[in-house]
């Protein structure tokens, strides 16, 4: 899970996205586009999904920079039938075919019941959750995925199987909606010491967790068109390694959507009821801790961890820019 920083440097939202937009900016990204990231990677900061936040730009601005992402991608759809899309990065950061085409998936979905974007040629899209977010705002059921370019070898680890594993879900409500944003690998990468000892104790947990990350290669990556082979490269761009997939879905195909939404607002309510897991303080439905930190974060100022602020100022200093406001 994201945990704020013990010794976390309290940094205003807006003073955040402005240096974020002008790292972006300086290292080639299009202004528009350039609002567009700062927006939604401090968004994630303001929800506590630090991974996924700000401190990304200093990776992004360098790959664009370096000409491994296009800076000024010419987003496309270049395949669309009345459920479907099929929308071109052009190279550049996956937020933007997977902003832009869920975008239009909405309108899809709202019209046929439900619809289906797949995304390709692009580098990272961010956080699954950013885009199982959108439709919620039409009412829309929605999960999301992405796949990137494996490099599997004879003997690898069964692990190595699953990939980044990125997924989200999203259910709208009466009142909260519930929101689940996860990596299925998290805590089962190489870097994790204790993977090993959690395979040891629960293996049908980690070969749950492979299998959802086997589905997130195949729906998100191949799908979209990636090989299993990284050689030869599927598109120009090197950095461009991804693809993605979201479904939007109508409740009113199956049930009245007011109904139902009250059905999940009385659900979040009735968990937050339930004892806590052990060593956890209080019960959350999925999606109420990113919005109590939200809220506060707004108020307060966002905990980033001094190696965050640290990397943040020195990519400021690499391509020109002033270094974040902190207090």
């Amino acid at each position: 899970m994201n945990q704020p920083s013990r010794d976390g440097v309290r940094v205003n939202a807006a003073e955040l996205e402005a240096c974020v937009r002008a790292i972006a900016v300086a290292s080639g990204l299009v202004p528009d586009r350039a609002s567009l990231l700062a927006s939604l990677l401090v968004a994630n900061d303001l929800r506590g999904v630090f991974s996924h936040g700000s401190v990304q730009v200093a990776t992004y601005a360098r790959l664009m920079r370096d000409g491994k992402l296009n800076g000024a991608p010419q987003v496309r759809v270049v395949r669309e039938t009345p459920v479907s899309l099929l929308v071109d990065g052009d190279g550049g950061l996956g937020y933007f075919p997977s902003w832009d085409g869920t975008q239009a998936l909405c309108r899809k979905a709202n019209e046929a019941g439900i619809a289906v974007l797949v995304t390709r040629n692009h580098g990272h899209f961010g956080a699954a959750g950013i885009y199982a977010r959108l439709p919620l705002e039409h009412e829309l059921l929605s999960f999301v995925t992405s796949g990137h370019q494996l490099r599997l070898e004879p003997a690898a680890p069964h692990y190595a199987a699953a990939g980044g594993s990125p997924m989200a879900f999203g259910v709208p409500s009466a009142g909260a909606p519930i929101v689940v944003d996860f990596g299925c690998m998290h805590d089962l990468y190489a870097s994790d010491p204790h993977r090993d000892t959690i395979a040891g104790l629960a293996p049908g947990l980690v070969l749950r967790s492979i299998g959802l990350g086997e589905i997130c290669q195949t729906w998100g990556g191949f799908l979209s068109g990636l090989n299993l082979d990284p050689d030869p490269l599927v598109w120009q761009w090197p950095g461009a390694n991804q693809g993605a997939m979201v479904i939007a879905c109508r409740v009113d195909l199956f049930t009245e959507t007011p109904r139902f939404k009250r059905e999940v607002a009385r659900y979040v309510e009735r968990i937050r009821g339930l004892s806590p897991l052990p060593g956890l303080g209080e019960t959350f439905a999925a999606g109420d801790y990113e919005r109590r930190n939200e809220e506060r974060y707004r108020a307060e100022g966002i905990p980033l961890s001094p190696a965050t602020v640290a990397a943040l100022d020195e990519t400021a200093r690499d391509f020109g820019v002033g270094p974040i406001s902190s207090s």
